[in-house]
C-alpha cells in the first residue's frame, strides 16, 4: 500500500483578487485548492510546496484538513494578482506578485504516492529532469500551466513590472510523453495545438504520450481516453468562487479516478466544481451534497 494515494507538488501563494476594483488577499495554488478538495473526498494527499517562512502558519489550513505537508524555505512566497470584471467571470488578467523558486530533486520527500500531481502555478517550479524522476517512482499527472505561464517583463500590456503571458512549452513533447493524466483549459489547448475544437485538441494532446487529458472550460469538463470522449457541465448559481476552477476539477478527477472509471470520475469532478464555484476558498462540502448535484435534486 502506497503511503499517500496523491502527492501534489507545487507553489502555495498569497493571491491578490480584484473584482470591479475592489482587491482581497487570499491563499491560492493549486495544492491549496486541489488538496482540501481531495482531503474532503477521503484521499490521502501529502503537499509538497514552498514558500517564505514567513509565511508557513497559511499551511496550517492544510494540515486541519488532514493533509500531510512539506514545507521548503524560499525567498519570498509565489502569488498572482487576479483581475476579474465580475459582468465576465470568465476572462482575467493575472500579474505575478512574487515566485518561490524551483524544486529541487532532495526536496521531494520519500514517500510512495499512487500518483504524483505536478500542480505548478507558474513556469520554472518543475524542470524537466524533475518531472522525470516522479514519472520514474510512478504515474504522473501534470497542469501545463506552470509550462506555459511565463512570468515577462516590460510586456506592452504591463502598466508596471511584470505579468504572466502564455507561451509554447518548447520541451512539450518529451514532457507529455512522461504523463499519465494531463489537464489543459480552453485557452492552453488552443495555443499548444492550434485548435479550437477542445476534443480535436484532446486528441492530438493524447498522442503525444499522456493516457487521459482533462481540459476545463466555463461550460463544463471534458475528458479524452481510451479512445473516447466524455463531457460533464459545470452548474453553478453563482462564479463567486471562480478562481481555483481548473485546480479544483483536475485534482478531484484524479482523485476519484483511483476508484472510480473515466465517465464516472468526469462527472464527479463536474459535480465538485459546480460547487467550488459558488463559494470563494477551496471546496469544503460533503460527499451528500457532490450527490445531490448529480441526481440534479439540489434545492433551489
Amino acid at each position: 500500500m502506497c503511503d499517500v494515494d496523491i502527492m501534489m507538488i507545487g507553489h502555495f501563494a498569497k493571491d491578490r483578487l480584484v473584482v470591479d476594483g475592489t482587491s482581497e488577499i487570499a491563499s491560492g495554488g493549486a495544492v491549496y485548492y486541489g488538496s482540501v478538495a481531495l482531503r474532503r473526498i477521503g484521499v490521502r494527499v501529502a503537499v509538497v510546496t514552498r514558500l517564505h517562512p514567513d509565511d508557513f502558519p497559511l499551511l496550517d489550513e492544510l494540515k486541519q484538513e488532514g493533509g500531510q505537508v512539506f514545507a521548503m524555505p524560499a525567498p519570498e512566497t509565489s502569488g498572482i494578482e487576479n483581475i476579474y470584471n465580475s459582468a465576465d467571470m470568465e476572462r482575467r488578467v493575472c500579474k505575478p506578485l512574487g515566485f518561490a523558486g524551483p524544486f529541487r530533486r532532495e526536496e521531494i520527500p520519500d514517500l510512495s504516492a499512487q500518483v504524483y500531481l505536478i500542480a505548478p502555478i507558474i513556469a520554472g517550479e518543475v524542470d524537466l529532469p524533475l518531472l522525470k524522476h516522479l514519472a520514474a517512482r510512478g504515474p504522473v499527472g501534470l497542469d501545463v500551466q506552470g509550462f506555459v505561464r511565463v512570468r515577462e517583463n516590460g510586456h506592452p500590456s504591463a502598466s508596471a513590472g511584470q505579468v504572466l503571458v502564455f507561451h509554447q512549452w518548447p520541451e512539450m513533447a518529451e514532457g507529455l510523453a512522461l504523463v499519465t493524466y494531463l489537464k489543459v483549459d480552453r485557452a492552453e489547448a488552443e495555443l499548444l495545438t492550434g485548435q479550437t475544437d477542445l476534443q480535436v485538441a484532446a486528441r492530438q494532446l493524447a498522442a503525444y504520450g499522456p493516457r487521459e487529458v482533462v481540459v476545463t472550460q466555463s461550460s463544463g469538463v471534458t475528458v479524452y481516453a481510451d479512445g473516447q470522449i466524455y463531457e460533464a457541465p459545470f452548474t453553478p448559481r453563482s462564479l463567486n468562487g471562480r478562481t481555483g476552477r481548473g485546480d479544483t476539477c483536475f485534482a478531484t478527477y484524479v482523485g476519484k479516478r483511483l476508484s472510480a472509471p473515466v465517465e464516472e470520475a468526469c462527472r464527479f469532478a463536474a459535480a465538485v466544481t459546480t460547487l467550488k464555484q459558488e463559494q470563494p476558498g477551496p471546496w469544503r462540502g460533503t460527499m451528500d451534497d457532490v450527490a445531490a448535484v448529480l441526481a440534479g435534486r439540489r434545492h433551489t
